[in-house]
């Protein structure tokens, strides 16, 4: 199968190095593109399953172009999409409210997410019509291919891009089924996103994970030997496997910017002790309610951030008694506040969740 792909895209005057900073927040507010020709440049590349055609120029004449007009056009073979990001986690978010039937394929999800010859994401959002009493279903194929059951970052991508093609204003709330259950986004006054993200599995076999339970039936600060190295973990699902680990069994806390992730995070995602595969959050206590983390995420690999993960690693830090209920998670993408409420055992973390740009793809 051959792809195509265009992306437009507004470019600030070359010094500047933010690309997020050249859009508006409000998506209605977007502007579609004509360019003078003052500054050009164009390229195309192809490989043998996929071409890529972008043009990008300073200077332009705009004009407003809503949600509705783009995303509803009907071009037989041509995916529209729009891009957005939650702390540098990026993805491509497609409104697949009319089908059951995903747009996008698993193998054009991985030519879609090629960060050199296709747009370029860890992974690939649908919004699709809600089942089971929800709003809507949210389906997300990773860079790899793969289908997570959920992705904490994505859902908070997921409720700005539904408000804005809903043209929803204020604070909003609604439903999402996902594979992880239902998940409740509320958009704040503020435009960050407030998500109920359920209840924490502790429960070994329910991770998954063949490590034994050592407290009851969860796993934590038990013992995992990788390559070679004997470390402490402890074992959550929000839904999808996540293993962390504050130390090494030696008793050596981390330093997470000391760490190799590249060359350790697989070893943890593809270890036998955990049969789903797993993601891995590395993570270094700053104070009771302040904690830095790395993941490798399973199907992504190292990205600059992972919500469902941040929310385990804080269930992981109260179960060994390293901080508080209510924690800050530094990711390398920026800060999530995070807190698991003892009244209701749920988790709610609060983030933001950023447009990037809107594209066109030729399936």
């Amino acid at each position: 199968m051959e792809i195509a792909a265009t992306s437009t895209i507004t470019l600030s005057p070359p010094q500047s190095r933010q690309l997020s900073h050249t859009f508006p927040k409000n998506i209605r507010s977007l502007p579609s593109l004509r360019f003078n020709l003052s500054w050009r440049r164009n390229f195309s590349f192809k490989s043998t399953n996929l071409r890529v055609s972008a043009t990008s120029m300073s200077g332009f004449a705009a004009e407003k172009l809503s949600p509705e007009t783009f995303l509803d056009k009907k071009e037989s073979g041509i995916l529209h999409f729009v891009k957005y990001h939650g702390l540098g986690n990026d993805f491509i978010l497609v409104d697949n409210r009319d089908s059951s039937e995903p747009k996008v394929t698993q193998e054009q999800a991985v030519k879609l997410c090629d960060r050199n010859f296709g747009v370029g994401a860890d992974g690939v959002i649908l919004a699709m019509p809600g089942i089971n009493g929800a709003d809507y279903t949210m389906r997300i194929f990773n860079s790899d291919g793969s289908e997570p059951e959920m992705c904490g970052n994505g859902v908070r991508c997921f409720a700005r891009f539904i408000a804005e093609i809903e043209n929803l204003q204020g604070k909003h709330s609604f439903t999402i089924h996902t594979g992880a259950g239902l998940i409740v986004p509320e958009i704040q006054d503020d435009g960050q996103v407030k998500v109920d993200m359920g209840e924490p599995i502790l429960k070994a076999e329910d991770v998954p994970t063949r490590l034994a339970g050592n407290r009851g039936e969860s796993v934590v600060a038990a013992e995992l030997v990788v390559d070679g190295v004997s470390w402490n973990v402890t074992c959550v699902s929000m839904g999808n496997p996540h293993c962390i680990t504050f130390a090494t069994k030696d008793g050596q806390d981390l330093r997470v910017d000391d760490l190799k992730l590249s060359e350790i995070g697989p070893k943890f995602e593809h270890h036998e002790m955990f049969p789903a595969r797993t993601n891995t959050e590395f993570v270094e206590v700053l104070s009771r309610s302040h904690l830095k983390m790395r993941v490798w995420e399973r199907g992504a690999g190292a990205t600059l951030a992972c919500g469902t993960g941040a929310c385990a690693l804080v269930v992981a830090a109260v179960l060994e008694g390293r901080t508080d209920r209510k924690c800050t998670v530094d990711l390398p993408g920026g800060p999530l506040e995070i807190e698991w409420k003892e009244e209701d055992n749920h988790i709610y973390m609060t983030g933001p969740a950023d447009l990037v740009f809107y594209g066109s793809a030729l399936l």
